[in-house]
């Protein structure tokens, strides 16, 4: 795979089981890569080793006077020299290209697992640790089948060089073929905690993180309350605790270094020694000690790579773990029918009894907001978290698949689910951008942007992004929308989101609180308008607003995330004192005076 053809057209299905398994995965679907880079590699560390026999056979021309021989030895010296440029290069392109193929294999796993996962994954995995794996972890796994080629090219290397000195001076040569190894290995031992330190230095890393983003996402609040001080103190103390870890972990790396650089200049000064006293006693010339010593010099550029290997191992397993993980996750969905066609009818939720009629506007109330959120999320298909989807009747502890017509959604491809079911949660995100690009979504076609804009009551929206907007764009589909809509208020964010699902028009839109944020003469023109524009449709409403119950066709009650009543608002109102209670408010409707007296009733008309 070369970088010009990125994205993979498949990413392909990884081996999660361990983070082992899943590095050996990713190097088994760079074979092709490695191999090449592995040849550019063998090649530049021969031509290496090779450099100290020209070496050797100059220094020996020149002390015997033999011009002929010092020509060849220079010969080849150029000849080495320009191998060892070009080898480098080359192994050094198709290296990298490694790391930035692997990287982006990684990337669309990611980027797959999200869209499969929706906002599913950040209730299962912190924010914090999603950005960690994404940036930082991607980044060590890749270094590490950078290194891997490389690695490979140097203990080939070391090893033909160990043999060949234990051939040309066995003496010398069994002294560097016994502690090459051990050199080698001398920096096991201080591995794990190195590692560990690592593990505490990225741990700490992405709480920190974490903590950044959410004093972010609700600075707004904070100027409000006073508490930016607070914050300000904790994320400062947070990034201490990174820098305190960041020392540990680099003393203890550092140590690795030096024991790399100490150790083998023991070896090459034991070898040197040696060597002298060889040629001193004339067991060999002088242009055999130079060989050999820069045969044991160069043996000092391959330990590096063992080093760098190493550390890449260390950091790398453990990242390819959280990476394995967060991969692993899963919303099963078993896709038995083909038919792209998304299906019609009722919506049913086996596990609360509720049922949405199809072509109507319902209306759930729920006395626990959380509940909401469930419900909301099960009706799009997506299971509480460690409840895998469409269980079978024998375990009712596990909840039972969604129904929309007469098929469950976990027999729905996912594509096909999601253009049946649309769920707009309660605290919906706005990407960065145009308004024209937000409302750019797939839908049916059947309802315009200005309809669509219109029923979300959006028209004092659209002027105050005119306003903001720093060109002087006629049209107010041009105007910019900034990350997340910071810009906006937090009703103003709610009708564009608003608008946004409508345009979608899908079979079935479920709204969470859609208007929690609007004040109430808004919020009765965004119902009568989300009444009209859905007509046909089936929409579920979560909401406890009087305003928007009032306009729904049914109005579903549920308590303990069951069906305790259902009929239309006002008789709810006459009939179920614990709806009245959650829908005004007023939790004396359902105790008993002090007297023992029931409040006293209002009116449907004064209650709506």
């Amino acid at each position: 795979m070369r970088i010009r053809d990125l994205p993979h057209p498949d990413p392909g299905v990884p081996d999660v089981r361990t983070g082992g398994r899943f590095l050996l995965w990713l190097c088994r679907q760079q074979l092709g890569g490695q191999a090449q880079s592995l040849c550019w590699g063998l090649l530049h560390m021969g031509a290496m080793a090779s450099f100290p026999l020209p070496v050797g056979l100059a220094v020996q021309a020149a002390v015997d006077g033999h011009g002929t021989r010092l020509m060849l030895a220079g010969g080849l010296l150029m000849l080495l020299g320009a191998l060892v440029a070009v080898s480098d290069i080359m192994l050094h392109r198709s290296a990298v290209a490694n790391w930035i193929v692997t990287v982006a294999r990684m990337q669309q796993l990611l980027s797959r697992k999200t869209a499969e996962l929706g906002g599913a994954m950040t209730r299962r995995v912190a924010a914090g640790e999603v950005v960690a794996v994404s940036t930082g972890d991607l980044e060590r796994i890749g270094w590490f089948v950078e290194t891997l080629s490389r690695f490979g090219a140097a203990l080939v290397a070391s090893v033909g060089v160990c043999l060949a000195l234990v051939v040309y001076q066995p003496q010398l040569g069994f002294v560097v073929a016994l502690g090459t190894p051990l050199l080698a290995l001398a920096v096991l031992p201080l591995l794990p905690p190195a590692t560990r330190r690592a593990d505490d230095q990225r741990e700490k890393a992405g709480r920190a993180t974490e903590l950044a983003s959410d004093t972010v996402a609700g600075l707004r609040v904070l100027r409000g309350i006073g508490g930016e001080d607070l914050f300000l103190g904790r994320y400062r103390s947070a990034s201490q605790e990174v820098r305190r870890a960041a020392v540990r972990s680099a003393r203890m790396w550092s140590l690795i270094s030096a024991v790399q650089v100490a150790l083998p200049g023991l070896l090459l000064i034991a070898v040197v020694w040696d060597g002298v006293r060889l040629a001193l006693a004339g067991r060999i010339t002088v242009g055999e000690l130079v060989t050999l010593y820069g045969a044991v010099a160069f043996l000092l550029y391959p330990l590096r790579h063992f080093e760098e290997i190493t550390m890449a191992w260390s950091f790398s397993l453990p990242s390819a773990g959280r990476t394995a993980r967060v991969l692993a996750l899963s919303r099963p969905t078993c896709g038995r029918l083909p038919d792209p066609r998304p299906p019609a009818g009722d919506l049913h939720d086996p596990m609360s009894g509720l049922t949405a009629r199809a072509g109507r506007l319902t209306a759930v109330v729920c006395g626990d907001p959380d509940a909401a959120g469930l419900l909301a999320e099960r009706l799009g298909g997506h299971p509480p978290d460690g409840t895998p989807p469409g269980s079978p009747p024998a375990a009712p502890d596990r909840p039972l698949s969604v129904v929309l017509g007469n098929t469950p959604l976990d027999d729905l491809p996912r594509d096909t689910a999601r253009r049946a079911v649309l769920v707009q949660d309660k605290d919906p995100v706005l990407l960065s951008g145009t308004l024209g690009e937000l409302l750019d979504v797939p839908s049916s076609g059947r309802v315009t942007e200005t309809e669509a804009l219109d029923a979300a009551q959006c028209t004092d929206v659209l002027a105050a992004l005119a306003r903001a907007s720093a060109d002087d764009s006629d049209d107010p589909l041009h105007t910019h929308i900034t990350e997340r809509g910071r810009s906006l208020s937090g009703g103003q964010r709610q009708r564009l989101a608003l608008a946004r699902s409508l345009v979608a028009d899908p079979e079935v839109l479920v709204l969470d609180e859609p208007t929690s944020a609007v004040d109430a003469h808004t919020e009765a023109r965004v119902a009568d308008g989300l009444r009209d524009v859905r007509a046909g449709r089936t929409t579920v409403v979560l909401t406890a607003s009087p305003l928007l119950l009032d306009r729904a066709d049914q109005v579903v009650f549920l308590q303990e995330g069951k069906v305790a009543g259902e009929a239309p608002h006002r008789e709810l109102l006459n009939t179920h004192p614990e709806y009245r209670a959650v829908v005004t408010r007023e939790p004396d409707a359902v105790r008993g005076t002090p007297e023992g007296r029931t409040a006293p009733h209002r009116t449907p008309e004064e209650t709506a």
